[in-house]
């Protein structure tokens, strides 16, 4: 399963879009999905192409979908995080917030006012991805989503506590990728944005 983080916007590193509708990738962003496409489209087979229903991530699984003369299928558990009152916040402003800190280093204790909590946006990606991986049980998929609901099913797949989730970094356009074996998940790249796939052997 290659995790995909959606390409550069127009806010990205300054706003907390959330699901917000109506934000589309930047130039740097489009740039991103392309580079991303060239890198999946190496793979000998990509047996789906998912993404998280809001344009940016749509937007950033086209050219990956088209690669493989597929469409992307969208799905609504691989979504951002729902930031509720939070949504469409400068992060400058958020970050001078005492509950702040609380979401640095305790994030599981945390719910956004009028949204989503941590342990829900993880458990919601999580069985969203079994989901996924028993529809396509031993096929390699694409999921295409978001920084946040990333790092969360990569802890899980690491067996790390929610609490450290936040010392995973993904940037905009970086690849990670989770096999299962009968003895449980396998990581074998976290934010990965110029290796050739290839050399993973994911084919």
């Amino acid at each position: 399963m290659l995790f995909v983080r959606h390409g550069q916007t127009a806010t990205t590193g300054t706003t907390l879009p959330g699901r917000a509708p109506g934000l589309h990738l930047a130039d740097a962003g489009r740039e991103q999905a392309t580079a991303v496409a060239g890198r999946i489209a190496e793979l000998d087979r990509v047996d789906a192409v998912y993404a998280s229903p809001l344009e940016r991530a749509r937007e950033t699984a086209a050219p990956i979908a088209a690669a493989r003369q597929q469409k992307v299928r969208t799905d609504r558990g691989l979504l951002e995080c729902d930031f509720g009152d939070w949504t469409g916040a400068s992060l400058r402003r958020l970050m001078r917030k005492r509950e702040w800190r609380t979401i640095q280093r305790a994030p599981s204790t945390f719910r956004f006012p009028g949204g989503e909590s941590f342990p829900e946006m993880q458990h919601r990606m999580v069985t969203t991805l079994e989901r996924l991986r028993d529809a396509h049980r031993g096929r390699t998929i694409v999921c295409v989503s978001h920084a946040d609901p990333i790092k969360a099913a990569l802890a899980h797949a690491l067996g790390t506590h929610l609490d450290l989730f936040q010392r995973i970094v993904i940037s905009t356009g970086a690849i990670s990728i989770v096999t299962w074996f009968d003895g449980g998940p396998v990581v074998l790249a976290v934010n990965s944005t110029g290796t050739s796939l290839k050399e993973l052997k994911l084919s």
